[in-house]
Protein backbone atom coordinates (compact mmCIF):
# COMPACT_ATOMS: atom_id res chain seq x y z
CA UNK A 1 0.00 0.00 0.00
CA UNK A 2 1.44 3.39 -1.02
CA UNK A 3 0.18 6.91 -1.54
CA UNK A 4 0.71 8.96 -4.69
CA UNK A 5 4.12 10.09 -3.38
CA UNK A 6 5.29 6.50 -3.02
CA UNK A 7 5.19 6.54 0.79
CA UNK A 8 3.81 3.46 2.60
CA UNK A 9 0.28 3.75 4.01
CA UNK A 10 -0.57 1.69 7.09
CA UNK A 11 -3.90 0.83 8.69
CA UNK A 12 -5.68 0.75 5.34
CA UNK A 13 -8.89 -1.23 5.77
CA UNK A 14 -8.93 -4.17 3.34
CA UNK A 15 -12.33 -5.78 2.86
CA UNK A 16 -12.58 -9.17 1.16
CA UNK A 17 -16.20 -9.62 -0.05
CA UNK A 18 -15.81 -13.32 -0.85
CA UNK A 19 -15.28 -14.21 2.83
CA UNK A 20 -16.60 -11.00 4.44
CA UNK A 21 -13.23 -10.64 6.17
CA UNK A 22 -11.41 -7.45 7.15
CA UNK A 23 -7.63 -6.96 7.18
CA UNK A 24 -5.31 -3.96 7.64
CA UNK A 25 -2.00 -2.94 6.11
CA UNK A 26 1.01 -2.86 8.42
CA UNK A 27 3.61 -0.20 9.27
CA UNK A 28 5.46 -0.69 5.96
CA UNK A 29 2.19 -0.71 4.02
CA UNK A 30 2.45 -4.48 3.54
CA UNK A 31 -0.32 -7.02 3.94
CA UNK A 32 -0.79 -10.74 3.41
CA UNK A 33 -4.03 -12.67 3.04
CA UNK A 34 -4.28 -16.49 2.79
CA UNK A 35 -6.41 -17.68 -0.10
CA UNK A 36 -7.30 -21.05 -1.64
CA UNK A 37 -8.40 -19.59 -4.99
CA UNK A 38 -6.43 -17.97 -7.79
CA UNK A 39 -8.85 -15.07 -8.37
CA UNK A 40 -10.37 -12.72 -5.79
CA UNK A 41 -11.27 -9.08 -5.23
CA UNK A 42 -10.45 -6.60 -2.45
CA UNK A 43 -11.79 -3.19 -1.46
CA UNK A 44 -9.30 -0.70 0.06
CA UNK A 45 -10.46 2.26 2.18
CA UNK A 46 -8.99 4.79 4.60
CA UNK A 47 -10.02 8.19 5.93
CA UNK A 48 -8.66 10.95 3.68
CA UNK A 49 -8.28 8.68 0.64
CA UNK A 50 -10.59 7.55 -2.16
CA UNK A 51 -11.72 3.92 -1.76
CA UNK A 52 -10.87 1.54 -4.58
CA UNK A 53 -11.92 -2.00 -5.55
CA UNK A 54 -9.34 -4.25 -7.21
CA UNK A 55 -9.60 -7.65 -8.91
CA UNK A 56 -6.48 -9.66 -8.18
CA UNK A 57 -4.62 -12.85 -8.94
CA UNK A 58 -3.56 -14.33 -5.65
CA UNK A 59 -0.24 -15.75 -6.93
CA UNK A 60 1.08 -12.26 -7.67
CA UNK A 61 2.27 -9.42 -5.45
CA UNK A 62 -0.19 -6.56 -5.37
CA UNK A 63 0.99 -2.93 -5.60
CA UNK A 64 -1.86 -0.66 -4.57
CA UNK A 65 -1.79 3.14 -4.69
CA UNK A 66 -4.33 5.23 -2.80
CA UNK A 67 -5.02 8.75 -3.99
CA UNK A 68 -6.15 11.60 -1.73
CA UNK A 69 -9.89 12.01 -1.42
CA UNK A 70 -11.39 14.05 -4.25
CA UNK A 71 -14.40 15.02 -2.15
CA UNK A 72 -14.23 18.58 -0.84
CA UNK A 73 -16.83 18.08 1.87
CA UNK A 74 -15.11 15.22 3.68
CA UNK A 75 -14.95 15.69 7.44
CA UNK A 76 -13.56 13.26 10.04
CA UNK A 77 -16.24 10.70 10.84
CA UNK A 78 -17.25 10.69 14.47
CA UNK A 79 -16.85 7.33 16.16
CA UNK A 80 -18.92 6.66 19.26
CA UNK A 81 -17.87 5.10 22.54
CA UNK A 82 -20.94 2.87 22.34
CA UNK A 83 -23.96 2.63 20.07
CA UNK A 84 -26.99 0.45 19.46
CA UNK A 85 -28.42 -0.60 16.11
CA UNK A 86 -31.79 -2.07 15.25
CA UNK A 87 -33.83 0.44 17.28
CA UNK A 88 -35.45 3.84 16.80
CA UNK A 89 -33.11 6.10 18.73
CA UNK A 90 -33.82 9.76 19.52
CA UNK A 91 -30.65 11.46 20.56
CA UNK A 92 -30.82 14.52 22.61
CA UNK A 93 -20.24 20.18 23.49
CA UNK A 94 -18.13 20.88 26.27
CA UNK A 95 -19.06 21.47 29.92
CA UNK A 96 -17.07 24.20 31.71
CA UNK A 97 -16.63 23.93 35.48
CA UNK A 98 -14.54 26.59 37.22
CA UNK A 99 -12.22 26.94 34.23
CA UNK A 100 -11.92 23.19 33.69
CA UNK A 101 -13.48 21.55 30.62
CA UNK A 102 -15.24 18.19 30.34
CA UNK A 103 -16.91 16.42 27.44
CA UNK A 104 -20.69 16.83 27.66
CA UNK A 105 -22.00 13.27 27.98
CA UNK A 106 -25.28 11.48 27.25
CA UNK A 107 -26.06 8.38 29.34
CA UNK A 108 -27.03 5.17 27.57
CA UNK A 109 -30.77 4.52 27.66
CA UNK A 110 -32.69 1.30 28.26
CA UNK A 111 -32.97 -0.72 25.06
CA UNK A 112 -36.02 -2.81 24.21
CA UNK A 113 -34.57 -6.18 23.22
CA UNK A 114 -35.51 -7.55 19.82
CA UNK A 115 -33.93 -9.79 17.23
CA UNK A 116 -32.12 -6.88 15.57
CA UNK A 117 -30.98 -4.78 18.53
CA UNK A 118 -27.23 -4.98 19.08
CA UNK A 119 -25.03 -2.82 21.27
CA UNK A 120 -21.36 -2.19 20.53
CA UNK A 121 -18.86 -0.41 22.80
CA UNK A 122 -15.13 0.24 22.86
CA UNK A 123 -13.07 -1.48 25.58
CA UNK A 124 -10.33 0.61 27.17
CA UNK A 125 -8.21 0.72 30.33
CA UNK A 126 -8.62 4.47 31.01
CA UNK A 127 -8.82 5.23 34.73
CA UNK A 128 -8.56 9.02 34.85
CA UNK A 129 -12.10 9.72 36.01
CA UNK A 130 -11.77 8.10 39.44
CA UNK A 131 -8.63 9.89 40.61
CA UNK A 132 -10.02 13.19 39.29
CA UNK A 133 -13.27 12.62 41.25
CA UNK A 134 -11.17 11.90 44.33
CA UNK A 135 -9.39 15.23 43.89
CA UNK A 136 -12.68 17.16 43.87
CA UNK A 137 -14.03 15.37 46.94
CA UNK A 138 -10.79 15.81 48.91
CA UNK A 139 -11.01 19.53 48.17
CA UNK A 140 -14.55 19.65 49.54
CA UNK A 141 -16.10 20.33 46.12
CA UNK A 142 -19.02 18.55 44.47
CA UNK A 143 -17.99 16.68 41.34
CA UNK A 144 -19.02 17.99 37.87
CA UNK A 145 -21.43 15.38 36.52
CA UNK A 146 -19.61 15.14 33.17
CA UNK A 147 -16.37 14.29 35.01
CA UNK A 148 -18.01 11.02 36.13
CA UNK A 149 -17.25 8.14 33.76
CA UNK A 150 -18.36 4.97 35.53
CA UNK A 151 -16.50 2.57 33.23
CA UNK A 152 -13.21 4.30 34.16
CA UNK A 153 -14.12 4.18 37.86
CA UNK A 154 -14.53 0.40 37.63
CA UNK A 155 -11.30 0.06 35.61
CA UNK A 156 -9.40 1.86 38.36
CA UNK A 157 -9.67 -1.08 40.79
CA UNK A 158 -8.89 -3.91 38.34
CA UNK A 159 -11.48 -6.07 40.08
CA UNK A 160 -11.96 -9.83 39.69
CA UNK A 161 -8.90 -10.25 37.46
CA UNK A 162 -8.22 -13.85 36.49
CA UNK A 163 -5.33 -14.65 34.19
CA UNK A 164 -6.38 -16.16 30.83
CA UNK A 165 -5.34 -19.70 29.95
CA UNK A 166 -1.97 -20.04 28.26
CA UNK A 167 -2.04 -18.81 24.67
CA UNK A 168 -5.23 -16.79 25.11
CA UNK A 169 -5.40 -13.00 25.01
CA UNK A 170 -8.63 -12.71 27.02
CA UNK A 171 -10.62 -14.54 29.68
CA UNK A 172 -14.37 -13.92 29.84
CA UNK A 173 -16.74 -14.44 32.80
CA UNK A 174 -20.26 -13.25 33.56
CA UNK A 175 -22.68 -13.30 36.48
CA UNK A 176 -26.32 -12.25 36.99
CA UNK A 177 -27.44 -10.96 40.37
CA UNK A 178 -29.92 -8.65 42.11
CA UNK A 179 -30.04 -4.92 41.40
CA UNK A 180 -29.91 -3.19 44.82
CA UNK A 181 -31.74 -0.08 43.61
CA UNK A 182 -34.55 -1.83 41.70
CA UNK A 183 -36.02 -5.16 42.84
CA UNK A 184 -37.60 -5.82 39.42
CA UNK A 185 -34.25 -5.48 37.62
CA UNK A 186 -31.03 -7.51 37.66
CA UNK A 187 -27.38 -6.66 37.21
CA UNK A 188 -25.25 -8.52 34.66
CA UNK A 189 -21.51 -8.34 35.34
CA UNK A 190 -19.07 -9.10 32.55
CA UNK A 191 -15.40 -9.48 33.43
CA UNK A 192 -12.79 -9.32 30.69
CA UNK A 193 -9.26 -10.17 31.85
CA UNK A 194 -6.27 -9.60 29.56
CA UNK A 195 -3.09 -11.62 29.14
CA UNK A 196 -0.28 -10.90 31.61
CA UNK A 197 3.11 -10.16 30.08
CA UNK A 198 6.43 -11.04 31.65
CA UNK A 199 8.45 -7.80 31.71
CA UNK A 200 11.68 -9.73 31.21
CA UNK A 201 10.46 -11.09 27.87
CA UNK A 202 8.85 -7.92 26.52
CA UNK A 203 10.66 -6.41 23.50
CA UNK A 204 12.59 -3.18 23.93
CA UNK A 205 10.64 0.03 24.49
CA UNK A 206 11.05 3.35 22.74
CA UNK A 207 9.58 5.96 25.10
CA UNK A 208 9.21 9.65 24.27
CA UNK A 209 8.33 11.76 27.30
CA UNK A 210 6.32 14.73 26.00
CA UNK A 211 6.29 17.18 28.92
CA UNK A 212 4.33 20.41 29.21
CA UNK A 213 6.67 22.99 30.82
CA UNK A 214 4.50 26.03 30.09
CA UNK A 215 3.75 28.69 32.70
CA UNK A 216 0.47 27.00 33.75
CA UNK A 217 2.50 24.00 34.97
CA UNK A 218 4.40 26.09 37.53
CA UNK A 219 2.55 24.75 40.59
CA UNK A 220 3.45 21.95 43.05
CA UNK A 221 0.71 19.60 41.77
CA UNK A 222 1.80 19.97 38.14
CA UNK A 223 5.39 20.01 36.82
CA UNK A 224 7.09 19.03 40.14
CA UNK A 225 4.65 16.11 40.46
CA UNK A 226 5.25 15.06 36.86
CA UNK A 227 9.02 15.19 37.37
CA UNK A 228 8.71 12.86 40.35
CA UNK A 229 6.43 10.54 38.36
CA UNK A 230 8.80 10.21 35.41
CA UNK A 231 11.77 9.67 37.71
CA UNK A 232 9.94 6.72 39.27
CA UNK A 233 9.43 5.26 35.80
CA UNK A 234 13.06 5.79 34.75
CA UNK A 235 14.32 3.82 37.75
CA UNK A 236 12.46 0.77 36.40
CA UNK A 237 13.79 1.00 32.83
CA UNK A 238 15.73 -1.89 31.35
CA UNK A 239 19.07 -1.40 29.63
CA UNK A 240 17.51 -2.17 26.23
CA UNK A 241 14.87 0.54 26.61
CA UNK A 242 15.29 4.02 25.12
CA UNK A 243 14.03 7.38 26.42
CA UNK A 244 13.76 10.74 24.64
CA UNK A 245 12.28 13.94 26.06
CA UNK A 246 10.40 16.64 24.15
CA UNK A 247 9.34 19.77 26.06
CA UNK A 248 7.05 22.63 25.17
CA UNK A 249 6.65 25.95 26.92
CA UNK A 250 7.04 29.11 24.84
CA UNK A 251 8.97 26.99 22.34
CA UNK A 252 9.23 23.32 21.45
CA UNK A 253 12.49 21.44 21.74
CA UNK A 254 14.14 18.04 22.09
CA UNK A 255 15.34 18.24 25.67
CA UNK A 256 16.97 14.79 25.63
CA UNK A 257 17.87 12.85 22.46
CA UNK A 258 17.30 9.06 22.47
CA UNK A 259 19.18 7.68 25.49
CA UNK A 260 19.55 4.05 26.57
CA UNK A 261 17.96 2.82 29.79
CA UNK A 262 21.39 1.92 31.18
CA UNK A 263 22.19 5.64 31.38
CA UNK A 264 19.64 6.37 34.11
CA UNK A 265 21.61 9.14 35.81
CA UNK A 266 21.68 11.22 32.62
CA UNK A 267 17.92 10.78 32.11
CA UNK A 268 17.11 11.58 35.75
CA UNK A 269 19.31 14.68 35.68
CA UNK A 270 17.64 16.00 32.53
CA UNK A 271 14.21 15.56 34.14
CA UNK A 272 15.30 17.31 37.33
CA UNK A 273 16.49 20.37 35.37
CA UNK A 274 13.06 21.05 33.84
CA UNK A 275 11.36 24.34 34.75
CA UNK A 276 8.04 25.93 33.73
CA UNK A 277 7.59 29.08 31.64
CA UNK A 278 5.86 30.44 28.52
CA UNK A 279 2.83 29.59 26.39
CA UNK A 280 1.54 26.13 25.45
CA UNK A 281 2.25 25.20 21.80
CA UNK A 282 0.74 21.71 22.15
CA UNK A 283 0.19 21.09 18.44
CA UNK A 284 3.83 21.64 17.46
CA UNK A 285 4.99 19.60 20.45
CA UNK A 286 2.83 16.62 19.48
CA UNK A 287 4.17 16.70 15.93
CA UNK A 288 7.76 16.87 17.20
CA UNK A 289 7.24 13.97 19.61
CA UNK A 290 5.83 11.73 16.87
CA UNK A 291 8.70 12.61 14.54
CA UNK A 292 11.20 11.72 17.27
CA UNK A 293 9.36 8.48 18.08
CA UNK A 294 9.45 7.50 14.40
CA UNK A 295 13.14 8.40 14.16
CA UNK A 296 13.99 5.98 16.99
CA UNK A 297 11.23 3.50 16.10
CA UNK A 298 11.88 -0.10 17.22
CA UNK A 299 10.38 -2.63 14.83
CA UNK A 300 8.16 -5.08 16.74
CA UNK A 301 8.96 -3.11 19.90
CA UNK A 302 6.89 -1.00 22.28
CA UNK A 303 6.87 2.51 20.77
CA UNK A 304 5.00 5.00 22.94
CA UNK A 305 4.70 8.71 23.67
CA UNK A 306 3.83 9.62 27.26
CA UNK A 307 2.24 13.07 27.34
CA UNK A 308 2.07 14.89 30.68
CA UNK A 309 0.01 18.10 30.73
CA UNK A 310 -2.88 20.03 32.23
CA UNK A 311 -4.27 20.15 28.68
CA UNK A 312 -4.34 23.95 28.49
CA UNK A 313 -3.14 24.30 24.88
CA UNK A 314 -3.24 27.91 23.68
CA UNK A 315 -0.97 28.02 20.61
CA UNK A 316 -1.68 26.34 17.24
CA UNK A 317 -4.53 23.84 16.96
CA UNK A 318 -6.27 24.11 20.32
CA UNK A 319 -9.93 23.04 20.04
CA UNK A 320 -11.06 19.48 20.73
CA UNK A 321 -11.99 18.99 17.07
CA UNK A 322 -8.64 20.32 15.78
CA UNK A 323 -6.70 18.11 18.21
CA UNK A 324 -8.78 15.11 17.12
CA UNK A 325 -7.96 15.69 13.46
CA UNK A 326 -4.27 16.12 14.33
CA UNK A 327 -3.92 12.98 16.41
CA UNK A 328 -5.86 10.74 13.99
CA UNK A 329 -3.19 11.44 11.38
CA UNK A 330 -0.27 11.06 13.78
CA UNK A 331 -1.33 7.67 15.20
CA UNK A 332 -0.83 6.05 11.79
CA UNK A 333 2.88 5.93 12.64
CA UNK A 334 2.28 2.86 14.83
CA UNK A 335 3.19 4.79 17.99
CA UNK A 336 0.93 4.48 21.04
CA UNK A 337 -0.02 7.47 23.18
CA UNK A 338 -0.41 7.49 26.98
CA UNK A 339 -1.76 10.72 28.50
CA UNK A 340 -1.16 11.81 32.09
CA UNK A 341 -3.37 14.69 33.23
CA UNK A 342 -2.48 16.95 36.16
CA UNK A 343 -3.60 20.18 37.77
CA UNK A 344 -6.84 21.91 38.62
CA UNK A 345 -8.63 25.15 37.82
CA UNK A 346 -7.52 25.21 34.19
CA UNK A 347 -7.39 21.42 33.74
CA UNK A 348 -8.73 20.45 30.29
CA UNK A 349 -9.98 16.89 30.69
CA UNK A 350 -11.92 17.10 27.40
CA UNK A 351 -8.77 17.73 25.36
CA UNK A 352 -6.58 15.10 27.00
CA UNK A 353 -9.36 12.52 26.69
CA UNK A 354 -9.63 13.20 22.94
CA UNK A 355 -5.88 12.75 22.47
CA UNK A 356 -5.75 9.43 24.31
CA UNK A 357 -8.81 7.94 22.60
CA UNK A 358 -7.85 9.01 19.10
CA UNK A 359 -4.15 8.30 19.64
CA UNK A 360 -4.56 4.57 20.28
CA UNK A 361 -3.62 4.85 23.93
CA UNK A 362 -4.83 5.32 27.48
CA UNK A 363 -5.49 8.11 29.98
CA UNK A 364 -4.78 8.57 33.69
CA UNK A 365 -5.11 11.55 36.04
CA UNK A 366 -2.28 12.09 38.54
CA UNK A 367 -3.46 13.88 41.69
CA UNK A 368 -0.60 12.86 44.00
CA UNK A 369 2.67 10.94 44.04
CA UNK A 370 0.89 7.80 45.24
CA UNK A 371 -1.20 7.81 42.07
CA UNK A 372 1.93 8.37 39.98
CA UNK A 373 3.53 5.31 41.58
CA UNK A 374 0.38 3.26 40.95
CA UNK A 375 0.20 4.23 37.25
CA UNK A 376 3.90 4.12 36.34
CA UNK A 377 5.36 1.54 38.75
CA UNK A 378 2.82 -0.80 40.36
CA UNK A 379 0.71 -1.04 37.19
CA UNK A 380 3.56 -0.35 34.77
CA UNK A 381 2.70 -3.09 32.29
CA UNK A 382 -1.02 -2.22 32.32
CA UNK A 383 -0.26 1.39 31.47
CA UNK A 384 2.60 1.07 29.01
CA UNK A 385 2.48 -2.40 27.43
CA UNK A 386 -0.41 -3.28 25.15
CA UNK A 387 -1.70 -6.81 24.53
CA UNK A 388 -4.54 -5.74 22.21
CA UNK A 389 -5.63 -2.61 20.34
CA UNK A 390 -8.78 -1.42 18.55
CA UNK A 391 -10.71 -3.52 21.07
CA UNK A 392 -14.47 -3.35 21.03
CA UNK A 393 -17.27 -5.63 22.16
CA UNK A 394 -20.63 -6.39 20.57
CA UNK A 395 -23.54 -7.81 22.58
CA UNK A 396 -26.87 -9.18 21.46
CA UNK A 397 -29.38 -10.32 24.08
CA UNK A 398 -31.95 -13.07 23.68
CA UNK A 399 -35.37 -11.33 23.42
CA UNK A 400 -37.04 -14.50 24.73
CA UNK A 401 -35.24 -14.07 28.05
CA UNK A 402 -34.28 -10.39 28.39
CA UNK A 403 -36.91 -7.70 27.97
CA UNK A 404 -34.73 -4.60 28.29
CA UNK A 405 -31.12 -3.74 29.05
CA UNK A 406 -28.94 -0.72 29.74
CA UNK A 407 -25.15 -0.45 29.44
CA UNK A 408 -23.89 1.51 32.46
CA UNK A 409 -21.05 3.88 31.59
CA UNK A 410 -19.44 4.07 28.14
CA UNK A 411 -21.40 7.30 27.61
CA UNK A 412 -21.12 9.29 24.39
CA UNK A 413 -20.44 12.96 23.96
CA UNK A 414 -23.49 14.91 22.78
CA UNK A 415 -21.71 16.20 19.69
CA UNK A 416 -20.95 12.64 18.60
CA UNK A 417 -24.37 11.77 17.21
CA UNK A 418 -24.21 13.94 14.09
CA UNK A 419 -21.96 11.63 12.08
CA UNK A 420 -22.58 8.07 13.23
CA UNK A 421 -21.03 5.04 11.54
CA UNK A 422 -21.29 1.35 12.32
CA UNK A 423 -17.88 1.19 13.94
CA UNK A 424 -17.03 2.11 17.55
CA UNK A 425 -14.04 3.90 19.01
CA UNK A 426 -11.98 0.79 19.80
CA UNK A 427 -9.49 1.01 22.66
CA UNK A 428 -6.12 -0.23 23.86
CA UNK A 429 -5.98 -2.95 26.55
CA UNK A 430 -2.83 -3.30 28.63
CA UNK A 431 -1.15 -6.32 30.18
CA UNK A 432 -2.95 -7.91 33.18
CA UNK A 433 -5.81 -5.44 33.06
CA UNK A 434 -9.32 -6.37 34.10
CA UNK A 435 -12.43 -4.67 32.72
CA UNK A 436 -15.64 -4.96 34.74
CA UNK A 437 -18.67 -4.12 32.58
CA UNK A 438 -22.14 -3.68 34.08
CA UNK A 439 -25.54 -4.02 32.44
CA UNK A 440 -28.84 -3.33 34.16
CA UNK A 441 -31.28 -5.85 32.68
CA UNK A 442 -35.01 -6.53 32.90
CA UNK A 443 -35.67 -10.31 32.72
CA UNK A 444 -38.85 -11.64 31.10
CA UNK A 445 -39.52 -14.32 33.72
CA UNK A 446 -38.71 -15.11 37.37
CA UNK A 447 -35.11 -16.22 38.03
CA UNK A 448 -36.03 -19.80 38.93
CA UNK A 449 -37.79 -20.36 35.59
CA UNK A 450 -34.68 -19.73 33.48
CA UNK A 451 -33.26 -22.85 31.88
CA UNK A 452 -30.03 -23.60 30.07
CA UNK A 453 -29.37 -21.52 27.00
CA UNK A 454 -27.54 -18.24 26.39
CA UNK A 455 -29.21 -15.03 27.56
CA UNK A 456 -26.81 -13.09 25.35
CA UNK A 457 -23.89 -13.42 22.97
CA UNK A 458 -20.73 -11.32 23.24
CA UNK A 459 -18.20 -10.85 20.45
CA UNK A 460 -14.81 -9.31 21.23
CA UNK A 461 -13.03 -7.74 18.26
CA UNK A 462 -9.33 -6.83 18.56
CA UNK A 463 -5.90 -6.78 17.01
CA UNK A 464 -2.68 -7.92 18.67
CA UNK A 465 0.35 -5.56 18.69
CA UNK A 466 2.29 -5.52 15.42
CA UNK A 467 -0.43 -7.60 13.75
CA UNK A 468 -2.73 -6.26 11.04
CA UNK A 469 -5.32 -9.04 11.28
CA UNK A 470 -8.65 -8.43 12.98
CA UNK A 471 -9.49 -11.19 15.45
CA UNK A 472 -12.82 -12.17 16.99
CA UNK A 473 -13.74 -14.12 20.10
CA UNK A 474 -17.29 -15.22 20.81
CA UNK A 475 -18.69 -15.95 24.27
CA UNK A 476 -22.14 -16.98 25.40
CA UNK A 477 -23.51 -15.31 28.49
CA UNK A 478 -25.85 -17.49 30.57
CA UNK A 479 -28.48 -16.44 33.08
CA UNK A 480 -26.48 -17.85 36.01
CA UNK A 481 -28.36 -15.93 38.69
CA UNK A 482 -27.15 -15.81 42.29
CA UNK A 483 -28.54 -13.61 45.03
CA UNK A 484 -26.52 -10.49 45.75
CA UNK A 485 -25.30 -11.74 49.13
CA UNK A 486 -23.90 -14.91 47.55
CA UNK A 487 -21.87 -13.47 44.66
CA UNK A 488 -18.16 -12.91 45.24
CA UNK A 489 -17.12 -9.84 47.21
CA UNK A 490 -15.33 -8.13 44.29
CA UNK A 491 -18.59 -7.99 42.31
CA UNK A 492 -20.41 -6.63 45.36
CA UNK A 493 -17.69 -3.99 45.70
CA UNK A 494 -18.07 -3.19 41.98
CA UNK A 495 -21.77 -2.63 42.66
CA UNK A 496 -20.90 -0.08 45.36
CA UNK A 497 -18.60 1.75 42.90
CA UNK A 498 -21.35 1.75 40.27
CA UNK A 499 -23.93 3.11 42.72
CA UNK A 500 -21.47 5.76 43.93
CA UNK A 501 -20.84 6.87 40.34
CA UNK A 502 -24.55 6.98 39.46
CA UNK A 503 -25.29 9.05 42.57
CA UNK A 504 -22.63 11.73 42.08
CA UNK A 505 -23.49 11.78 38.36
CA UNK A 506 -27.09 12.53 39.42
CA UNK A 507 -28.19 9.90 36.91
CA UNK A 508 -31.75 9.89 35.66
CA UNK A 509 -31.65 6.10 35.94
CA UNK A 510 -30.80 5.97 39.64
CA UNK A 511 -33.23 6.61 42.51
CA UNK A 512 -32.33 8.59 45.62
CA UNK A 513 -30.41 5.78 47.34
CA UNK A 514 -28.76 6.89 50.59
CA UNK A 515 -25.03 7.21 51.05
CA UNK A 516 -25.36 4.83 54.02
CA UNK A 517 -26.71 2.09 51.74
CA UNK A 518 -23.73 2.44 49.39
CA UNK A 519 -21.31 2.62 52.30
CA UNK A 520 -22.76 -0.54 53.87
CA UNK A 521 -22.13 -2.57 50.71
CA UNK A 522 -18.59 -1.19 50.36
CA UNK A 523 -17.72 -1.77 54.04
CA UNK A 524 -18.91 -5.35 53.91
CA UNK A 525 -17.02 -6.30 50.76
CA UNK A 526 -13.86 -4.16 50.65
CA UNK A 527 -10.48 -5.86 50.91
CA UNK A 528 -9.18 -4.49 54.21
CA UNK A 529 -5.58 -4.96 53.02
CA UNK A 530 -6.19 -2.84 49.93
CA UNK A 531 -5.51 0.83 50.67
CA UNK A 532 -7.40 2.05 47.59
CA UNK A 533 -10.56 0.17 48.54
CA UNK A 534 -10.38 1.52 52.10
CA UNK A 535 -9.88 5.01 50.67
CA UNK A 536 -13.02 4.56 48.54
CA UNK A 537 -15.07 4.06 51.71
CA UNK A 538 -13.65 7.32 53.07
CA UNK A 539 -14.75 9.08 49.87
CA UNK A 540 -18.31 7.82 50.36
CA UNK A 541 -18.32 9.24 53.89
CA UNK A 542 -16.94 12.56 52.65
CA UNK A 543 -19.63 12.71 49.98
CA UNK A 544 -22.31 12.12 52.59
CA UNK A 545 -21.16 15.25 54.43
CA UNK A 546 -20.49 17.23 51.26
CA UNK A 547 -23.73 16.52 49.37
CA UNK A 548 -26.10 16.26 52.33
CA UNK A 549 -24.90 19.58 53.80
CA UNK A 550 -25.63 21.29 50.46
CA UNK A 551 -29.13 19.80 50.54
CA UNK A 552 -29.75 21.15 54.02
CA UNK A 553 -28.53 24.61 53.05
CA UNK A 554 -30.74 24.54 49.96
CA UNK A 555 -33.74 23.55 52.11
CA UNK A 556 -33.16 26.44 54.49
Amino acid sequence: MKDVNGDPVQNVKIYRPSTRSIYYSGITGGFGIPSSGIHDSLIFSKEGYDSIAVKIKTDQYQHITLGPSTRKDVIPVQKLTSFTTGIDKNVSPITIFGGETYTNLVENDFIQTNKLSQTTFGVRIDKASYSNIRRFINQGTQVPTDAVRIDEMLNYFNLNYKEPDSGNVFRFESKVTDCPWNDAHRLLFVNLSARKLNLEHIPASNFVFLIDVSGSMDLPNRLPLIKEAFQLLVKNLRDKDTVSIVVYGGTVGVWLPPTGGANKEKILKSIEELSATGDTPGEAAIRTAYQLAQHSFIKNGNNRIILATDGDFNIGQTTEKELEELIVKQKESGVYLTCLGVGMGNYKDSKIEILSKKGNGNFAYIDNIGEAEKVLVTQLTQTLYSVASDVYMTVQFNPELIQQYRLIGYDNKKSGFKEVIGQPEGGEVGSASGNTIVFEIVPKKPDKLFKDGPAGTFNIHYREPNDTTNKDLKFNCYYNYESFNNINSSLQFATAITMFGLKIKKSNYFPDVSWDTISKIALKTADKNDYLQSQFIQLINECKKLYDSRKRKKGK
